[in-house]
């Protein structure tokens, strides 16, 4: 298409079908993505004026289900993909570049010429292209350049994963315009991770990923964490009448690695002290039998975080059944359970360095004091600092999200539904 038809067709609801698909079945939210959609296809025309054909893209955050401290551990996830994104809009041409200006960023470009990985980038969103695109050229995929606007309200540091977003939008560019669309959710999703750990210098694990590139409910199982078994959970979260809220309590994520690598380095003492190299290797009943021993070489959070590992790791399993049963009381008493053992086990809602600053605690209060019994409210990622998530009757949602901003300000609580799809491509 080019940039009327784009603009055209937005404004007389061509594109509605899959707006509804991509962002719910609400008006407001279609409404809202029209705008998004036309002010990008702007913003691009400003910066590219003399352009031809055009592509349009999605990608989306992801939000964790079930699971919290497992994947590290070899364990089980459940997580969602969610109507929350990073769109761009993208001219293809053959100047052997990629040029990406994100909104309120500088545009920054990469030659495709040179993809070994550069020092000085490490860090930087040209790593990850720079890592994405080498990745495709050792697939036999021959890659081109383009130019691309991009906008995303997936925000950083949100606990919804802009950086899998951005690397997925990448990898779906990449993938639709130059290989025919063939390479498949999950190596997209190895693609990304390849990028993030070797060129960006982050050393992450596979969920993110997973989740933005196969979009929906996906159960994920790590214990080949090279070839993770990966199975998408048919359920619509939205026509049971829930919505997913993530609210951020503002907590700083400032000092808070020692406290992430503590929760894996524990549990791996505990698996170290059961002869094993992971938890997923341990056998729970061995574990509760050897309490008395164990208590002798690991210290007491450390045997409390392995026994979360333990039933969390079952658990996210049974969130799964639950949802494909479509079983949403016991969904829920599930994610309750999970809420209530990172809080008594894997202690990871506030921060030992700062225990007077418990806003995650404060936030899952305030959510089930509303709530009544109805829904599910748990930490929502690492914890310590950040999100909590709460599934709430969606009659319900806008009133919640008032109370919730009411304490952590305006912005601070997002209204979400599950999207279908991960990396996406607007067809006219």
């Amino acid at each position: 298409m080019n940039l009327y038809d784009l603009i055209n067709g937005i404004s007389n609801g061509a594109f509605d079908e899959q707006l509804h698909m991509l962002y719910g079945a609400g008006e407001k939210a279609v409404l809202r993505a029209r705008a998004r959609y036309l002010s990008a296809a702007e913003s691009f025309s400003r910066l590219h004026p003399e352009c031809g054909d055009i592509h349009v893209y999605s990608a989306s955050g992801r939000t964790e289900i079930g699971g919290n401290h497992t994947d590290h551990q070899h364990g089980c996830v459940l997580a969602a993909a969610v109507s929350l994104d990073m769109i761009a809009i993208v001219a293809f041409h053959e100047e052997g570049v990629i040029r990406v200006t994100s909104e309120g960023y500088p545009q920054f470009e990469v030659e495709l010429s040179e993809l070994a990985p550069v020092e000085a980038e490490k860090g930087t969103s040209s790593a990850l292209i720079r890592g994405i695109a080498e990745k495709f050229t050792e697939m036999g995929v021959e890659t081109g350049g383009f130019d691309a606007y991009m906008t995303s309200d997936v925000l950083s540091g949100s606990g919804l994963s802009s950086s899998a977003a951005f690397e997925i939008l990448i990898a779906t560019i990449i993938n639709e315009q130059y290989n025919g669309g063939q390479t498949e959710a999950a190596e997209l999703a190895k693609i990304s991770q390849f990028a993030e750990n070797v060129y960006f210098g982050k050393a992450s694990g596979l969920m993110d990923q997973t989740v933005c590139a196969a979009g929906g409910f996906v159960a994920i199982d790590f214990a080949d964490p090279h070839e993770p078994q990966i199975t998408n959970v048919d359920f619509d979260f939205e026509r049971a009448g829930y919505s997913v809220c993530i609210t951020d309590t503002k907590g700083s994520h400032a000092d808070l690695s020692d406290e992430y690598s503590a929760v894996a380095s524990e549990m791996k003492q505990v698996a170290k002290a059961l002869g094993c190299e992971f938890l997923r290797e341990a056998d729970e009943d061995e574990f509760y039998e050897k309490l008395p021993q164990l208590r002798e070489s690991c210290t007491d959070r450390e045997l409390l975080r392995a026994a979360h590992f333990f039933a969390e790791n079952t658990r996210a399993a049974e969130e799964a059944e639950a949802l494909a049963d479509g079983d949403t009381e016991r969904f829920f008493q599930l994610v309750n359970e999970s809420g209530t053992s990172s809080a008594e086990l894997l202690q990871n809602l506030y921060s030992n360095k700062a225990p007077q600053s418990q806003q995650i605690p404060l936030a899952i209060m305030l959510s089930k004091r509303f709530l009544g019994g109805n829904g599910a409210v748990r930490v929502h990622g690492g914890g310590f600092a950040g999100t909590i998530q709460a599934f709430v009757p969606t009659y319900l949602a806008a009133d919640y999200a008032a109370k919730m901003e009411r304490i952590f300000g305006a912005g601070s609580c997002y209204v979400l539904t599950i999207r279908p799809v991960g990396g996406y491509e607007l067809k006219i």
